[in-house]
């Protein structure tokens, strides 16, 4: 068995944060052109209904992660059968999850190695949680009421 430790408060060097962000950021340039970039080394891109932020964490002393993270519904009525419904999903889907914010947002977001990112990969996983969002989003608000992101009608 691999013992692999995980350290939440982990120093990821900044030449490696600063590494994968680029990375990433060359990446979204030749794919999702319309991308837009943050001073924080945070990105976004709209797909379908839904936007996704893209961002790099520190993870561990030698590698950095790479989430995917899409608001799928905002000011949902969050019903115990709602609850139940995000929690089987998250059992069925083979990637990413369900989750709820502190202001009940319900977000989908895979997370990815930056170190050994690939751009395939990447690119695949950005467009697994723009279709999942943008799928799940209408299904949510069509039983527990709530808007899209594209219903906010927020530019980022």
């Amino acid at each position: 068995m691999i013992n692999i430790e995980v350290n939440s408060g982990a120093e990821t060097p900044d030449e490696i944060m600063i590494a994968t962000q680029e990375k990433v950021e060359n990446i979204l340039k030749a794919e999702f052109p319309e991308y837009i970039k943050f001073e924080d080394g945070k990105f976004t891109i709209s797909r379908g209904s839904t936007q996704i932020m893209i961002v790099v964490r520190p993870y561990t002393d030698n590698d950095a992660v790479i989430e995917c993270i899409a608001n799928v519904v905002y000011d949902a009525n969050i019903t115990e059968d709602l609850m139940k419904f995000l929690l089987r999903k998250n059992a069925e889907l083979h990637f990413g999850a369900f989750g709820l914010l502190f202001d009940d947002t319900i977000v989908f977001s895979y997370s990815l190695a930056g170190t050994c990112l690939d751009e395939n990969e990447l690119i695949n996983a950005l467009n697994s949680v723009a279709t999942i969002a943008d799928y799940y989003d209408d299904v949510i608000v069509s039983t527990n009421c709530g808007k899209r992101a594209t219903d906010l009608n927020v530019e980022i």
